[in-house]
């Protein structure tokens, strides 16, 4: 049965007081920004490490996956070494912390599959996922800006078992008009962790993030298509502006347990 999660950040307070939420909440996974601040993995010693992870533990809650998105130019492979090299130190805190997923996003997928974009964008993503397979950690990228068949194309090529998939369903409704049910289907070889977020797209460019169960993500039919594909892991509440994160991501907590009970 899929389990839900919380994105800490997105209830804007220190880690330890989202975890308290979180718990609360009835929630039972997170997964945190590791890019900056007490998470990131050159500020948490071994020890440390140690102390977050059996913090999280005590409150009943474990690390569904860690967030490493920080802008990363997946194009500029030869150049972007510092960039992998931060990427994998992610990788290994995620080991420390007892999960086997980060997340990023990976930008817009060339076009043109010939094209020496496209192929940088393929051996960026192969040295992290071949990293990935050494440790045991999929690198997951976020759904968004292309259509499901153009990214499970790219995520194909690559030579490397670990590269994954971090579905986020308000993506695809808010960016690139994608059926998120659709999306299940033709991506249910590599979902490995979900977004739970909701929103509209308002215009060619333009969207809006909405309160989840309130935008124009068909959640019913999405979750079934989840289940129906085998997919049970985590739904991860994400609530990325708004002027009440707490109470909307109680909202999205008590929606996706209503529907998980209708489910199942």
């Amino acid at each position: 049965m899929m389990k839900i999660g919380v994105m800490p950040g997105s209830f804007r307070l220190p880690f330890k007081e989202a975890v308290i939420k979180a718990r609360d909440m009835g929630a039972k996974g997170l997964q945190p920004y590791v890019t900056g601040g007490d998470l990131a993995p050159e500020n948490l010693t071994a020890d440390d490490r140690k102390a977050v992870l059996k913090f999280v533990r005590d409150n009943g809650l474990v690390f569904s996956a860690l967030c490493a998105d920080f802008g990363m130019d997946f194009s500029a492979y030869g150049e972007n070494d510092a960039e992998i090299k931060r990427t994998m130190a992610m990788m290994d805190l995620a080991v420390d912390l007892g999960t086997n997923v980060i997340t990023t996003h990976i930008g817009h997928v060339p076009e043109d599959e010939n094209s020496e974009k496209y192929k940088n964008v393929c051996k960026t993503i192969e040295a992290l996922g071949k990293y990935g397979d050494s440790i045991g950690v999929c690198f997951a990228t976020e759904t968004g800006p292309e259509r499901a068949v153009k990214l499970r194309g790219i995520l194909e090529k690559v030579d490397t078992k670990s590269a994954k998939v971090n579905l986020d369903p308000a993506n695809f409704v808010m960016l690139c008009g994608q059926d998120p049910v659709e999306a299940v289907h033709v991506l249910k070889d590599y979902i490995v962790h979900t977004h739970a977020k909701d929103g509209i797209k308002t215009g060619e460019t333009t969207y809006q993030e909405l309160p989840l169960g309130t935008g124009n993500v068909p959640f019913m039919e999405y979750l079934a298509a989840l289940r129906d594909e085998g997919y049970d892991g985590f739904l991860t509440i994400e609530r990325e502006c708004g002027d009440t994160p707490e109470k909307d991501i109680q909202l999205a907590f008590d929606f996706l347990t209503n529907a998980l009970k209708k489910l199942y």
